[in-house]
């Protein structure tokens, strides 16, 4: 039996050149950080990827691109969400053409709570699929926003969803809650929300945690510390993150991208997608941020 995965998976940002297409350059730089900070494997594309601006194309050569950089070194999720169960199944598809580790799909908005309608909906997402499931419970209006005991029956119904991935809040409550009532329905449930809430989950037994990229070295060593069992070091760890993480809750991939070029990592900040945009105190606040964390467990030195 293939081991259950776990650890640091963060979800790669989809880099794009000053004028909005595709930079090739940048994302092969965001991929070889995260091997370098020593990941156990890597999400793409999710919500942190602004997969939602991505054409068909770029998608498919992006999950290519990546697939050949990883070269079987770290395990990938693909990111397969959409409404249309047949456009999701395709997204699985081509993660299972890549050797992906599992699939994360989003339970739809548009079906909300209707418990029999998400059953049915990921048992067509998985219906040939040959790559494990992870049903990632986001809150509205981006997901469903499902109880703990709705994604519990939805896992127990589909025996493909193997894992979970559980982002609303209160998320430390809700992983137990999950995990009470999955019965061992599922092989492990990790925690999102960027990271925020990463020590209450691990210590109500998450496998794991996939925030967005930026301090993909600090999560990575975090978690790992967690699992040797120094609990001081990774609450060390956490609270040097926290208020970097706080700060990217707003800013979300402006921060992501902004902290990657200063690290040195990236050269390009375009986004695409939409949301709050830096001012000066904005960039100003986040210099002090970063210099505050001074950021001493990293690979790459701020510039």
């Amino acid at each position: 039996m293939t081991k259950p995965l776990a650890g640091a998976f963060p979800v790669l940002p989809t880099m794009f050149r000053d004028d909005g297409a595709i930079d090739q350059t940048d994302f092969l730089a965001v991929i070889d950080f995260a091997l370098e900070s020593q990941v156990d494997g890597v999400v793409y594309p999710g919500v942190a990827s602004e997969v939602d601006t991505l054409t068909p194309e770029e998608r498919r050569s992006q999950v290519r691109l990546l697939a050949e950089r990883i070269d079987g070194r770290v395990p990938i999720i693909i990111g397969a969400s959409d409404p249309d169960p047949a456009v999701a199944a395709s997204h699985i598809a081509q993660g299972a053409e890549i050797g992906a580790a599992a699939a994360m799909v989003i339970a739809p908005f548009g079906i909300g709570n209707d418990v029999e309608g998400q059953i049915a909906y990921f048992k067509a997402v998985a219906a040939g699929a040959g790559v494990p499931i992870m049903l990632q419970n986001q809150p509205k209006p981006i997901g469903a926003g499902l109880t703990p005991e709705e994604v519990a029956a939805v896992a127990r119904a589909v025996p493909e969803i193997r894992y979970v991935k559980e982002e609303t809040a209160p998320c430390g409550q809700h992983l137990t809650r999950i995990k009470v009532a999955a019965d061992g329905a599922v092989d492990a449930i990790f925690g999102g929300a960027g990271g925020r809430y990463v020590t209450d989950e691990l210590a109500r037994g998450a496998a794991g945690t996939m925030p967005a990229s930026e301090l993909a070295d600090i999560h990575a060593q975090m978690i790992h510390a967690w699992q040797a069992g120094d609990v001081a070091t990774t609450r060390k760890l956490y609270n040097v993150s926290l208020p970097l993480l706080n700060f990217q809750a707003i800013f979300r991939m402006h921060m992501t991208k902004e902290v990657l070029r200063r690290r040195g990592v990236i050269k390009h900040t375009f986004v695409r997608g939409k949301g709050p945009k830096f001012d000066e105190g904005d960039r100003a606040e986040l210099a002090l941020l970063l210099a505050d964390a001074d950021l001493p467990y990293s690979s790459h030195r701020p510039i």
